[in-house]
């Protein structure tokens, strides 16, 4: 599941007061292996099995490529599917249509285990199997002193995951979160090195860094402001890096936002289990209801269909009226004659959906990709300072991305391109284009200055042939690229790394390519425009004479 912003905010927690007491112990028990079951990779390919690692040197990187947490399964593990099944029927999901089986789409996945009829309800789960910031703590000690310092909704939960998971067959939760996976597919799990060399053509990398960084930076405000004050609540050896990489990747890959519960994020046993497609707008549709307060009997009037209305979620209950928007459907596939149930994740790109669940969607397949093409602001350029300023009014830098897709790109970023190419003659018109270039205006004005339009579309395409000499680099490196790695697991690890940072360079350089294209017959025609005038000029001089 999708996240809960296009990305985690710098700053997740507040300035905590820092607590000049402590209260009672409340030590989870010790922990031990558990046999688990049940996690749903979103991968369409086969995947590599390899063990993740989250230092940012070579020494620890060793190391931890070594380390498990101690709770969750294995990707493809069906060990406890029937355990978790069974503990969510005695927990009040009704008798399912559904079951968790391995799949050739996502290792595992939830399948249909009758006919399911067009319009029939599939999925139904009550809010009292709901993960949100309200749940009861097993160490309540532990929730009351989060809550007590204010701590936001997605820290909270982390550490809510953590501590019931530590907990094993003590939580309520231990059929689910032994569900879970040991190691999810998170970008969350690459170190800077790694990030650098395998994303180093792809604007993802940011992001990725960017995501890290406020992880940690979450974690290490909590072990500082409270973890340290309250040491028998939360003891280093549970409430660590490595677990908080783990539940912030459970989080990014599973949590919900629900309209119907005032926009809470929530965690969904069983819901969260579907896997992805894209292809879901040529299957037929299925309805897909979950249960909120304050209502037992639900019909297609009272919640229509399931719809994503953000990019922070797989599903949400929507309006009747956002019936074209449903994102459920079911796909034959050849498993005991069993079919798989999809959900879609959103439209979302390859690099959003490699950022939060870890796999790249084949090439070609993603109708809602798209790359980040970067354009600057030449410092070199007469009026630099003054497109600067009038950028940085309407909260933009000197440097700007916009998503570019096969279909084209957003009135933004041709508007940048025509402030960076303006003469000083137009320096009147520079705000126009710098509020035309900024995604925050609330209405999108198509602003056009054809005196400048060849210059404009001959500044995009030379970004856009840079980028694509970057990822034409490193793919063709790539082959050759050595993986200093002597352990089998960590060569496992880093072609596994490898393969997905050619499959994503691989998806955005296509768009590139397509953007190329366009860029120059659009020159070409304007050219052809420019000559055509020229030869007309210049036949009714030669007349005159």
């Amino acid at each position: 599941m999708a996240e809960a912003s296009r990305i985690l905010h710098t700053t997740l927690i507040p300035n905590f007061s820092t607590p000049t007491h402590k209260t009672p112990c409340c030590s989870p028990r010790s922990l031990s292996h558990p046999t688990t079951s049940h996690y749903y990779s979103r991968r369409a390919t086969t995947f590599v099995r390899c063990s993740i690692s989250t230092a940012g040197d070579a020494a620890r990187t060793a190391e931890a490529a070594n380390s498990t947490i101690p709770w969750g399964c294995d990707v493809d593990s069906l060990e406890n599917a029937s355990a978790l099944q069974k503990w969510l029927s005695d927990s009040g999901l009704p008798p399912q249509k559904m079951a968790i089986e391995r799949v050739e789409v996502g290792e595992r996945g939830l399948v249909a285990l009758k006919n399911i009829r067009k319009g029939e309800k599939l999925l139904f789960v009550p809010p009292s199997l709901f993960i949100t910031a309200d749940s009861d703590w097993s160490c309540t000690e532990a929730g009351e002193v989060l809550k007590r310092n204010g701590v936001p909704d997605w820290p909270l939960l982390a550490t809510y995951l953590i501590s019931e998971a530590s907990l094993m067959k003590s939580s309520r939760w231990s059929n689910y979160i032994s569900a879970l996976p040991r190691q999810p597919y998170s970008l969350l799990y690459w170190t800077r090195s790694e990030l650098d060399k395998y994303l180093e053509a792809s604007q993802i990398r940011e992001r990725a860094i960017e995501r890290i960084n406020n992880v940690t930076g979450t974690y290490n405000d909590l072990r500082l402001r409270i973890f340290s004050q309250y040491p028998d609540l939360f003891p280093e050896e549970v409430f660590n890096m490595e677990a908080f990489k783990w539940s912030f990747g459970i989080l990014f890959s599973r949590l919900v936002r629900l309209p119907s519960m005032d926009g809470r994020v929530a965690l969904v046993p069983w819901a969260d289990m579907l896997n992805h497609s894209y292809h879901i707008n040529w299957l037929r549709w299925i309805h897909f209801w979950i249960m909120t307060s304050h209502q037992r009997e639900l019909s297609l009037q009272q919640i229509g269909h399931i719809s994503q209305v953000s990019s922070c979620c797989h599903f949400v209950i929507a309006e009747k009226d956002a019936e074209k928007e449903a994102l459920t459907a079911v796909q034959p596939f050849s498993l005991h004659n069993a079919i798989q149930v999809f959900i879609s994740y959103g439209k979302k790109s390859n690099g959003e959906l490699l950022l939060s669940y870890g796999f790249v969607p084949r090439e070609g397949t993603n109708p809602r990709d798209s790359v980040q093409l970067s354009l600057l602001l030449k410092k070199s350029d007469k009026c630099y300072k003054e497109k600067f300023e009038a950028l940085r009014k309407h909260g933009l830098s000197a440097s700007q991305c916009y998503p570019v897709q096969i279909t084209g790109w957003p009135l933004e970023l041709m508007a940048y391109a025509y402030l960076a190419v303006s003469p000083p003659s137009m320096i009147g018109k520079f705000d126009e284009m710098a509020a035309a270039a900024s995604n925050k205006t609330t209405s999108k004005k198509d602003i056009r200055y054809p005196e400048i339009d060849e210059q404009a579309l001959q500044f995009i395409l030379e970004c856009c042939e840079s980028s694509i000499s970057k990822y034409s680099k490193f793919i063709q490196q790539s082959g050759s690229m050595d993986l200093d790695v002597t352990s089998p697991k960590q060569l496992n690890r880093k072609l596994f790394l490898k393969q997905l940072a050619v499959d994503i360079c691989t998806s955005e350089r296509r768009i590139l390519f397509r953007s190329q294209y366009i860029l120059r017959r659009k020159l070409r025609d304007i050219r052809s425009g420019e000559l055509k005038a020229l030869n007309l000029f210049d036949g009714f001089r030669k007349l005159f004479k």
